[in-house]
């Protein structure tokens, strides 16, 4: 199947490029790194902070547990521990892991469903800069680097979809100063 469809693919662009060279024009292609250019818009690294910062408070408390759960295993390491306090240390630490488990699993949740979201419709309006990019320029093809093996770097110009999605997606106010 997927022999089937590179054949397909290389027949289409060798027709592609015989009817060009048959008009005597030439094929205008450029590369786009669309996942750089994205990642390198001002709108996704506000984005990334405000989530950071989002999240901070849940993930503090996720390392509080994880610190009690260190403090839990200790003692029961420790000498001279009865077998009631062991019981009972084994019962809170059993309920932390619960616990911890299920806030993870909430946190991480919540963030890649924000995060979809964000990255989502940030990569549809790149598409929409690159394609408006590609008709100022008179393109012919806009390829993405997933998809090539070797390109000229003279070719790339995802700084330049990045500079104009920028342009036509300004970011308003200042982003808060990542957690750390």
């Amino acid at each position: 199947m997927v022999q089937k469809f590179r054949g397909a693919a290389l027949f289409l662009l060798a027709a592609a490029l015989s009817v060009t060279s048959a008009h005597a024009q030439t094929l205008k292609v450029v590369i786009v790194n669309a996942q750089k250019a994205v990642a390198d818009t001002q709108e996704i690294k506000k984005a990334q902070a405000e989530l950071s910062a989002k999240y901070q408070s849940r993930q503090q408390a996720i390392e509080a547990l994880q610190n009690d759960l260190r403090q839990i295993q200790s003692q029961l390491q420790g000498p001279n521990l009865t077998p009631a306090k062991e019981q009972e240390l084994t019962l809170d630490g059993q309920q932390k892991q619960k616990k911890l488990q299920r806030l993870g699993e909430d946190l991480q949740q919540d963030f890649n469903q924000d995060r979809a979201e964000v990255l989502g419709r940030a990569g549809q309006r790149m598409q929409d800069v690159i394609k408006k990019l590609a008709e100022e320029k008179n393109l012919d093809v806009v390829i993405d680097t997933s998809n090539t093996l070797y390109h000229k770097p003279a070719l790339d110009m995802t700084a330049e979809a990045t500079s104009a999605y920028d342009k036509a997606y300004p970011v308003t106010g200042a982003a808060p100063a990542p957690a750390k």
